[in-house]
């Protein structure tokens, strides 16, 4: 009983304890400080000095949020500061509107609201702290104005958008600015506080006008920024800089002034005491003003050491000051940390006793269900093995299904290909052209293209799942991009009386968007609106500009329309409507909302007597990533140059020329299908002698045959493309052959392994014959080009020279050896072959290729060359360097000097000892 009394005692005098610190915490004053953020400089000084401040008033209890920069966490931190109830808050806004909503809340609850450095929109809290930003513009101003020795052409660099500190400087700055006009602000780049929105905007601009005097930035990160891009342009000692913030730290205000960077820099003060100061009169409710004004100077190279030598003085005073105050908590600390300890040795004693005997109790319990929980765990952990072994299974088999229908995709191209090719071929025939049977094939050709893009429509499926679409947006007149789409279906609207039209108002209006996605996202629309709309029915096109800065481009047509029920799953993969009874594969519409997505659109559906799908755009490339906008010369280079894929151009099959053999460049075509062999080899034989490889042969053949040019599929027998290709153009014997990888895979992984392998050209299935043969034609002008440059200079060619291909090497290696060999008679070509580890038909395969000549030819024009050297230099007769060269006789040699000088060896040498 005893035991039990003193029991309860001792809880009753922790418990009150407990009370009289909860009541001491209770009485002081709530303070909640929301900081925009604590990773620059002068928010650091802002929070020091609020804390030392409140340091130095023990009756308030100060939390401090930092909302790192993000609007949305802000709004939440003062969120929970209203919940929490505290007395007074106060905010330093990240932007004014988005926070104006959460500070009339909390004054709606009775919550005061401080707000300082930036104010929020309209008038709705208790006060506004903070320096005078449209005066700080002004003083900007005319110190630019009295200090002005030069062009008066100005460039301003602003805060961030929507950022009150940022429009009230600019509009300071502009009104002392228009005053005068004899200064001018050339530009103004909107930045958003940080060193990084400043670089590539103020380099363009420096670039196009150099005779800047002055740029004034919103404050000194964007100010020393800006010093750095001038310097890169050589222009940092003609221009003078000047910013706002004034803070005493490593590359602030007042270290930048002393240092030349800045001309100056205008005190922004930071005002944390001061806000604190201003929360406790208004929890004391004393009269203040609705704005408190902090005053500001101007720093410059006269005032700047003053001013840092009485900043760190300050600094000291206030690490002097939370020395103390840290003492002060210590021992407070201690003291309260001494004076709990013993009620809270009694109180654990006390409790320990009371677990010591439900303890022991326990453990017999425990170990009971302990032997139990291990039974039911065990049973947990076997099922979720289970489970995660199904799951696996299930994605294997989700995978294999996935990669059988795009494997199966790829395959599909290459009988199209043929099929396509030889259709165009039958159109282009002239027996055929005025005969009914023209519109059989035609039909075929249409039907064939049908085909090709529900195949490309899975591929697109695909890499929709995986997420490999990349946004690739152009700046794109909008009207004219729809009008050549529209042609596509005219013909069908003509043949069954549709009223098809196109509404626009702006037939200049531009779009960013991606024409590729863009033509897929049309066609999926407009098929489906010629599919469910009935003859002398009506589609409508509009394209209409809202205030908004967005763009609604409606398809709207008067077909059959979609039940009301089933709306929200029209974009759904492989959905189907209940009203429809037509074929269909159900993935057009949900391949053409995530391409719309990608833009950063939207769309929807509306079914009313019809549809009519909506696709609403944001004007302008500012929601777009750089890496998602093609710039000017991207966009002019879009085009079949190195990666042509499906492109539907009519053959000009006609046009063939029969060739002579001895004319006649050779091809190595590598390709497993023996129709698209027999296709191609037909189709080429008249122009070029042409050699076929399944595969498994191709480098042996490529190395006994040495073509001029090689046709490459990727999926062989053996070794597949990238393979092949990377083993031809790193053998010394082939590196100079041009190769064609022709193949069904067009995704981007596909075409940057085959350009890593060293491929000269990527062209997908269907392929278009008219481009294969240009692209054919195109690689060996470029290699004539490349054998006319080798025959012009191939006496002046050096190592480092940049031309960037292995036959430079090869020629330069072949050169050396001829000249350390030509005093050599018995040095054969044999010799040459061996020292270069090559056979001797290899060496004149390639030796032909490359320059033109044979071996022999070259090795003699070799020696000429160092003929004519000793010839000048007058230290030899004309029989001499006959022999000493390996020529049989002077007189062979004087025919073949003249033959290929044009002067005898004695005119030669006379003619330059004169």
């Amino acid at each position: 009983m005893y035991s039990l009394v003193k029991y309860i005692l001792l809880l009753f005098l922790a418990s009150l304890s407990l009370v009289s610190c909860s009541q001491k915490q209770g009485d002081k004053i709530k303070v909640g400080f929301s900081q925009a953020m604590t990773t620059d400089d002068w928010r650091k000084q802002m929070t020091s000095s609020m804390k030392i401040e409140a340091s130095l008033r023990p009756e308030v209890d100060l939390k401090i949020s930092d909302a790192n920069n993000n609007v949305g966490k802000q709004i939440e931190d003062i969120e929970r500061f209203i919940a929490d109830k505290v007395d007074v808050i106060i905010v330093s806004p990240i932007q004014s509107k988005p926070l104006t909503a959460v500070v009339e809340k909390s004054i709606r609850v009775g919550i005061p609201v401080l707000v300082v450095d930036r104010k929020i929109d309209g008038e709705n809290y208790t006060a506004y702290l903070g320096a005078d930003n449209i005066e700080i513009g002004r003083i900007a101003a005319r110190y630019i104005i009295s200090h002005s020795k030069g062009s008066g052409r100005i460039i301003e660099i602003t805060g961030a958008s929507g950022s009150s500190p940022a429009y009230e400087r600019s509009l300071g700055f502009d009104q002392i600015i228009r005053e005068n006009k004899r200064f001018n602000v050339v530009s103004v780049i909107h930045g958003n506080w940080e060193k990084e929105s400043v670089n590539a905007p103020l380099k363009n601009i420096l670039l196009q006008n150099p005779n800047i005097e002055y740029i004034f930035a919103h404050n000194d990160r964007m100010a020393l920024s800006a010093w750095e891009t001038a310097k890169t342009v050589g222009l940092e000692n003609k221009i003078r800089f000047l910013g706002v913030d004034g803070l005493n730290s490593v590359n602030g205000g007042i270290e930048l002034v002393k240092s030349g960077v800045l001309d100056g820099t205008i005190l922004y003060p930071t005002g944390g005491n001061e806000a604190l100061k201003l929360a406790l009169k208004l929890d004391n409710k004393e009269p203040i003003s609705k704005n408190n004004i902090l005053n500001t100077i101007v720093i410059d190279h006269n005032n700047a050491e003053i001013i840092e030598n009485q900043m760190d003085k300050v600094d000291q005073q206030q690490v002097v000051i939370e020395s103390q105050q840290g003492a002060i908590k210590v021992q407070e600390r201690e003291y309260a940390s001494q004076n709990n300890l013993v009620r809270l040795l009694s109180f654990f004693l006390v409790i320990i006793l009371s677990l010591t005997i439900y303890s022991i109790y326990s453990t017999i319990s425990i170990s009971r269900k302990k032997k139990q929980l291990e039974r039911i765990n065990q049973t947990v952990v076997d099922q979720n093995n289970e489970i995660q072994e199904m799951a696996k299974v299930a994605e294997k088999s989700n995978e294999a299904k996935l990669n059988f229908f795009t494997g199966l995709s790829h395959e599909f191209k290459t009988p199209i290909t043929l099929i396509m090719s030889y259709v165009e071929s039958l159109i282009e025939n002239e027996k055929i052209k005025g005969t009914t049977l023209i519109d059989e094939v035609k039909l075929i050709h249409k039907n064939s293209n049908r085909l090709l893009r529900l195949i490309n429509q899975l591929l697109d499926f695909r890499k929709i799942e995986e997420q490999k679409f990349t946004l690739r947006a152009s700046n794109t007149k909008i009207y004219d991009f729809t009008s050549e789409i529209m042609i596509n279906f005219k013909g069908e609207a003509v043949r069954r009386n549709i009223d098809f039209q196109l509404i626009c108002k702006n037939k200049n209006l531009e779009l960013f968007i991606d024409n590729g996605l863009m033509d897929k996202v049309y066609f999926n629309l407009l098929s489906n609106a010629f599919k469910f709309t009935p003859d002398n029915g009506k589609i409508i096109i509009s394209i209409v500009e809202n205030q908004d800065n967005t763009v609604k481009i409606s398809c709207k047509d008067s077909g059959i329309g979609i039940p009301e029920n089933e709306i929200s799953n029209v974009f759904s993969p492989f959905f189907k409507a209940s009203n429809n009874n037509k074929n269909s594969s159900g993935i057009g519409l949900h391949l053409s909302k995530e391409f719309v997505l990608l833009h950063h659109g939207t769309i929807e559906l509306k079914s009313k007597q019809g549809s009519e799908f909506v696709i609403t755009l944001l004007k302008g490339n500012s929601h777009l990533q750089p890496s998602e906008i093609l710039n000017k010369a991207e966009n002019l280079n879009i085009g079949p140059n190195l990666i042509t894929d499906n492109l539907d151009i009519e053959s000009d099959l006609n046009d063939v020329h029969i060739i002579s053999n001895a004319e006649k460049h050779s091809i190595l075509i590598i390709e497993d299908n023996n129709d698209l062999v027999t296709f191609l080899k037909a189709k080429l034989s008249n122009e070029y002698i042409v050699h076929t490889s399944d595969g498994s042969d191709a480098i042996e053949k490529a190395m006994e045959i040495v073509p001029d040019i090689i046709i490459c599929d990727i999926n062989l027998v053996d070794k597949d493309g990238y393979e092949i290709s990377k083993e031809l153009k790193k053998d010394l014997r082939s590196s100079h052959i041009p190769i064609i990888i022709l193949t069904a895979q067009s995704n981007k992984e596909s075409v940057l392994k085959g350009l890593q392998s060293g491929v000269d050209q990527y062209l997908t299935k269907p392929f278009s014959l008219s481009i294969l043969k240009q692209s054919i034609s195109s690689l060996l002008f470029n290699r004539e080009k490349l054998r006319y440059y080798y025959t012009n200079n191939i006496y002046r060619i050096e190592p480092e020279s940049k031309f960037g291909y292995q036959e430079q090497t090869f020629i330069t290696k072949m050169n050396d050896i001829i000249k350390m060999n030509v005093e050599n008679p018995k040095f054969s070509v044999e010799d040459l072959a061996d020292k270069l580890s090559v056979s001797r038909v290899q060496l004149y395969r390639k030796v032909k290729a490359i320059i033109g000549i044979n071996i022999s030819d070259h090795i003699n024009n070799v020696k000429l060359e160092k003929a004519a050297e000793l010839l000048k230099s007058n230290e030899m007769n004309i029989s001499e360097i006959a022999y000493s060269l390996g020529f049989s006789t002077p007189n062979y040699f004087s025919t073949a000097f003249k033959n290929k000088f044009g002067i005898s060896p004695k005119e030669y040498k006379s003619s330059n000892s004169n």
